[in-house]
């Protein structure tokens, strides 16, 4: 054995304990995330990212998740694939005749997946202060036939029912620059009663630093080649790719994250300028739990989430769910939610999450939050 072999030996003998730091890290991820996953995140952001670096964490992340998804897809056998088990389950679209603006069309499936029982038919999301109307419906699709067991809940809004709001985090995104937010939705909204649903929001400040104004509060600039959702004081709401263009002085909030998914009905992220901005993250090949919010033709809303998604099969569900335009939103299993709202007087409600995967934020939605989220309420 050559002199440089024995010395690579001893050198590897002598510190073999680190090679071993970055597997029990992804054990210890792993466990947590199956254990407490709320512990997991903030363990992770508070702790290990200060001491690994936010891009060894993202990378223990990737491993982990995509190990995770590799071991599902060699278990999965051709089994059937289970619903995302509504915490509501609704009424079919069909057996009721009361007026609705929503797109109920059903979702072909794919022709290379097994159909599951209910898949891509909407179904009435019941709205107690929309008696005689159907403002909302959900659904699931599967975007990814190599994946069968991929589901993602999609829910669609009449958004000339409802308005959306936007609240910054009381540390998220701006509290890192001196611009904290208030963490809640306002107290009028919530004493009127005419809460109805509320949603994660985008990224942290250190995965991206996606500019954010809320009511002439600039939390963060805007950013070049980012996908932006923009409402207006009529309600209306645009998601366009940002490039600098002028967005309108009659906005009333701006969130940006991540490249646009999908612009025009085009798969914008599959395009060679997106794929290379997404080819700066690591998370852009990374199977996880993301979420995403789209508008259709009719400028409904569609907000879409679901377990062992990339980027591109993310958007792949919301087009099929009718999105012209889509961005991606929060990703990974603590931070992706969707609340319910029904009010039983006096500020007071009840929630329900859309589905019994999904993390319960309606307590912090309601108080405060340290990251921000979106909002829907009978204007």
């Amino acid at each position: 054995m050559h002199f440089k072999q024995k010395r690579g030996l001893k050198i590897i003998k002598k510190f073999w304990w680190i090679l071993l730091v970055p597997v029990f890290l992804v054990i210890g991820l792993g466990i947590f995330i199956k254990v407490d996953a709320a512990d997991a995140a903030e363990i992770t952001d508070n702790y290990l990212r200060p001491i690994f670096g936010a891009k060894t964490i993202v990378w223990l992340e990737k491993v982990f998740y995509n190990f995770s998804d590799n071991v599902e897809r060699l278990t999965y056998n051709n089994k059937i694939a289970s619903d995302p088990q509504f915490e509501d389950q609704g009424l079919q679209f069909s057996s009721i005749n009361i007026k609705t603006r929503l797109d109920l069309k059903t979702i072909p499936v794919d022709k290379n997946l097994t159909p599951v029982n209910n898949e891509g038919a909407w179904k009435n999301k019941p709205i107690s202060l929309f008696p005689d109307e159907e403002v909302a419906a959900y659904t699931f699709v599967r975007p990814d036939p190599a994946r069968p067991f991929a589901v993602v809940s999609v829910v669609q809004i009449d958004m000339k029912a409802l308005r959306l709001g936007l609240v910054a985090g009381t540390k998220e995104p701006g509290g890192a620059v001196g611009k904290p937010g208030p963490g809640s939705i306002p107290k009028d909204i919530i004493e009127s009663g005419k809460l109805v649903a509320a949603f994660d929001g985008g990224f942290q400040y250190r995965d991206g630093e996606y500019g954010m104004i809320v009511d002439n509060v600039s939390y963060l600039p805007l950013k070049n080649d980012t996908g932006t959702l923009v409402g207006f004081k009529n309600g209306t709401l645009r998601i366009v790719n940002y490039t600098g263009q002028e967005i309108g002085s009659d906005m009333i909030f701006v969130r940006q994250n991540c490249p646009i998914l999908i612009e025009n009905g085009s798969m914008a992220v599959l395009d060679s300028r997106n794929k290379n901005l997404w080819g700066r993250t690591l998370t852009s090949d990374t199977y996880t739990w993301r979420s995403g919010l789209g508008l259709n033709k009719n400028g409904n809303l569609l907000f879409a989430v679901g377990n062992n998604l990339t980027p591109a099969t993310l958007a792949k569900a919301l087009k099929m769910a009718g999105a012209q335009d889509a961005i991606q939103l929060d990703i990974n299993p603590y931070w992706v939610r969707f609340n319910f709202f029904d009010s039983i007087g006096n500020g007071r409600y009840k929630s329900t999450t859309l589905n019994k995967s999904l993390q319960d934020g309606s307590k912090q939605y309601l108080s405060k939050y340290n990251k921000d989220f979106f909002y829907l309420y009978k204007k």
